[in-house]
């Protein structure tokens, strides 16, 4: 429907504007295409630089990551292999003065310098379990003070390996306050457990650098305002400078978990958008941290820039569409100039001046036009004069037949009389027999419409076979299946007497129907929409070579028909379906193709003749259901 209407509205419109639109059309589509093409390119090419860009500043921080784990590294390699230090820190015996002041004298204070001369390093801590041994601050401990610390236990499964850990508000063991975190920091932090010599438990090594110097740009105020970069570590915690106004509108925990369903590797990178604004966000691993730096990049200005440019190309293009239209508008005026006339001088013609004179020597299409229509109001003009001939000749031939016809009244009256003396003769099957003829003859003769009702078609065959019986010895059996409701369906007038006509001369021809009688049962029953009407006789029947050259013949063009079968005399077309193939094509022009005739048989047994009817009961608007339970 939606279809329809749009044909309909696209009909109104005029050539000119058809042909303007199909202009704009034609530029319109390789500009579309043309410019999605280059700004997908421009788009990919922005991410593709974007990338190399931050690729290279996310492997640089990397670098200064790696550097910062050598020297911690090697400031815990240095203190273990300290062998005063581990003496010290295993002693089975409390050191006397001397000792104690000849051990900080020299051995404690070298490794303090060490501490001091490297300032990214924020503590050097060893805590041993040994009772003999002192604490020195701010270096050695007891074990007792991170016994209770969440990552004591880890380190010692790592049996003498190393362990990054990220202490997040780490509270300094040296600190004495307690009721507040106020001295609490965050540490990227070495831990070991020390074996001395091989397998003796001596301590637990710590090795603290803030996390700011640790991640220099992580935490720097100094970075692009259009990219930040942060740490994730092992549990998924992430670290970075909250309150940079880069990550206000970014949902962190949504950026972690897209993160976490991507790949890992070196080089990884993934695109995600937060309202209008892109985002790139590059990831690299810190193998041995068991962690991740990521780098987040707005492409903000990147898009922005893209999408100016690309407004600036559209404006462009309907600045030169809509130049082109008007070009195009005045040229088609010129063009279509003839045509208009050609098109007024129609309007004429319409208004039934046939008088038209159109002044058009033009060349071309018009020129043609213009041509075809003279001769065309010519030739029009001459079949007006011949129909005007015809008719008055015709009339002519009615009043000559209306002389020489035989007044059908009289045909009517003579069969009354005739039948009024064969009751005086007592002459009843005579009487009857006329009776019936002249209903049939009035049925046949007189149409008024083309259609009946189901209850005058059914009267004519009841007629009908009351005078067949009479050639058949009473050997027709006429059943009706009929529900009163359907009698008042509409049908073409005489498209039911030729099946059962035909049920009658091809179902007598056996020995057994002419010996036993043949029953004619008609019934009717309702589809969805439709009313099935069916013939079924226990005649004769056909074998299935002719019931399938009839149902040939039923769907069979004109033309093919003809050709095929419209070559012979009048009298040897008995049995070639013309019959039915007439009623199905007057069904099939009235109602439409989806209705018709089906025909089954099987030989000897029987023949069935199904119409399929549109549903119409003419009883005042009533369907057959609704009348009954109005009765």
């Amino acid at each position: 429907m939606r279809n329809i209407r749009l044909a309909r509205l696209t009909d109104r419109i005029s050539i000119q504007f058809k042909l303007i639109g199909a202009y704009i059309f034609i530029i319109l589509i390789p500009i579309i295409l043309f410019s999605w093409y280059i700004f997908n390119g421009f788009y990919h090419n922005t991410i593709q630089d974007a990338l190399k860009k931050n690729q290279y500043a996310l492997s640089s921080e990397k670098a200064y990551i790696l550097n910062n784990m050598e020297i911690m590294l090697r400031t815990a390699q240095f203190y273990t292999a300290d062998k005063e230090l581990m003496n010290y820190m295993q002693s089975p015996d409390d050191l006397e003065v001397p000792e104690l002041v000849d051990f900080n004298t020299k051995s404690f204070s070298n490794l303090q310098r060490l501490m001091f001369n490297n300032p990214n390093i924020t503590n050097v801590r060893l805590f041993t379990d040994n009772p003999n041994t002192m604490e020195i601050w701010p270096m050695i401990f007891h074990e007792s003070r991170i016994s209770a610390r969440p990552w004591y236990k880890s380190v010692l499964e790592q049996r003498g390996e190393f362990r990054w850990e990220i202490l997040e508000d780490e509270k300094d063991i040296m600190n004495r306050a307690t009721a507040d975190n106020r001295a609490a920091s965050t540490y990227v932090s070495l831990l070991k457990e020390i074996y001395y010599p091989s397998d003796r438990h001596v301590g637990i090594l710590e090795v603290d650098m803030k996390i700011d110097k640790f991640f220099q740009k992580v935490f720097s105020p100094l970075q692009d305002d259009q990219s930040r970069m942060l740490v994730i570590d092992r549990s998924g915690r992430m670290f970075t400078d909250m309150g940079s106004t880069f990550f206000k509108d970014i949902d962190m925990e949504r950026l972690r978990r897209d993160w976490a369903e991507r790949p890992h590797e070196e080089g990884a990178s993934f695109t995600f958008t937060v309202g209008d604004t892109p985002y790139l966000c590059l990831t690299t691993p810190i193998d041995q941290m068991d962690a991740y730096l990521l780098n987040v990049v707005s492409l903000d200005n990147q898009v922005t820039q893209i999408r100016h440019t690309r407004n600036l190309f559209i404006a462009a293009a309907i600045v030169l569409i809509a130049l082109l239209s008007v070009i195009t508008y005045f040229l088609q005026s010129l063009i279509l100039k003839k045509l208009h006339i050609l098109r007024d001088s129609m309007k004429k013609v319409r208004r039934g001046d046939l008088n038209v004179h159109i002044d058009i020597d033009a060349g071309g299409e018009v020129g043609e036009l213009a041509h075809h229509f003279r001769q065309m109001m010519k030739k029009m003009n001459e079949l007006i004069v011949e129909a005007v001939n015809k008719q008055a000749a015709t009339k002519e031939a009615e009043l000559h037949a209306l002389k020489n016809q035989i007044d059908a009244h009289f045909l009517y009256n003579t069969l009354e009389n005739l039948k009024m003396l064969a009751e005086v003769e007592a002459q009843y099957t005579i009487s009857d027999a006329l009776t019936s003829l002249g209903a049939l003859m009035r049925y046949s003769l007189k149409w008024s419409s083309e259609y009946v009702q189901l209850r005058d078609e059914l009267q004519h065959i009841r007629n009908y076979i009351a005078i067949m019986n009479m050639r058949y010895d009473d050997k027709l059996d006429l059943q009706l299946d009929i529900p009163e409701g359907y009698r008042e369906q509409e049908m073409l007038k005489m498209s039911l007497q030729p099946l059962v006509e035909n049920a009658v001369k091809h179902g007598m021809r056996t020995e057994r129907t002419r010996r036993e009688g043949m029953a004619i049962r008609i019934r009717a029953w309702r589809g969805e929409e439709s009313t099935y009407i069916e013939v079924t006789d226990n005649g004769a029947g056909m074998p299935g070579e002719k019931l399938a050259e009839l149902r040939e013949k039923l769907v069979m063009d004109d033309v093919r028909f003809r050709a095929q079968y419209g070559h012979g005399l009048s009298g040897e077309q008995e049995g070639r379906g013309i019959g039915l193939r007439n009623v199905m094509q007057r069904i099939a022009m009235h109602y439409g193709g989806e209705y018709g005739l089906t025909v089954d048989s099987e030989e000897g047994a029987y023949t069935r003749v199904t119409i399929k009817l549109p549903y119409l009961i003419l009883s005042g608007g009533l369907s057959a259901d609704e009348k009954s339970a109005y009765r």
